[in-house]
């Protein structure tokens, strides 16, 4: 029964946190990418919180992978479901459900931009809120075949991935405890996400 003991002192909790956790941060970005209603944002930037509070030294960057693979294969999965619908006749509930994340405005301005800077409109359309579904739904239009759209996606995937664990390194340096940044990193997430759509009404108002 010796190695059963031994077994057990090697299962820490450290360790079943990542069995468990990277996974899950995997699956729940995967699912975000794919419903845009996921705050896929927060959930990198909590797991950037924890990883901050590992001993691990590379648990920072196993966030970083698994997020940015998810976000990555996530924008695949939902682009080739768009490709589908923009080919079949009756479309499909995904192009529906893009198109009715896109105002008509957004969409506009996404395409314009699109046709002039081209890619480099694909890396930025992650970093701004509310601006991923709009661009790639003008490269739908824009009739981009996958192989072009995921060139342009990996490095915004990559750099999303990078900001939002960014925000979560900054607020789990604050606190001693993970909690605590967590709560921070969220905050910070939510605030950014909402900053436009307000700013928008406040411009509208005025």
């Amino acid at each position: 029964m010796t190695w059963l003991a031994d077994a057990s002192r090697a299962v820490t909790p450290e360790s079943t946190q990542q069995v468990v956790g990277y996974p899950s941060l995997f699956l729940l970005v995967l699912i975000g990418a794919l419903v845009p209603v996921v705050p896929t944002g927060a959930l990198v930037s909590s797991a950037a919180v924890v990883a901050f509070h590992r001993t691990a030294p590379y648990s920072l960057a196993l966030v970083f992978g698994t997020a940015s693979l998810a976000a990555f294969l996530g924008d695949a999965a939902l682009y080739w479901l768009g490709r589908r619908g923009m080919r079949s006749k009756n479309g499909s509930r995904w192009l529906e459900a893009i198109r009715s994340r896109a105002p008509e405005d957004r969409l506009a301005q996404a395409r314009g931009k699109l046709a002039e800077h081209g890619v480099a409109v694909l890396v930025l359309s992650r970093l701004v809120p509310a601006g991923r579904i709009p661009v790639m739904l003008a490269c739908l239009m824009a009739e981009w075949p996958l192989r072009r759209f995921a060139r342009g996606n990996l490095p915004a995937c990559l750099a999303w991935a990078a900001t939002y664990q960014v925000i979560g390194i900054l607020g789990g340096s604050l606190f001693d405890e993970p909690w605590e940044g967590v709560v921070v990193a969220v905050v910070l997430t939510v605030v950014i996400s909402a900053a436009p759509g307000v700013w928008r009404r406040v411009r509208a108002a005025g």
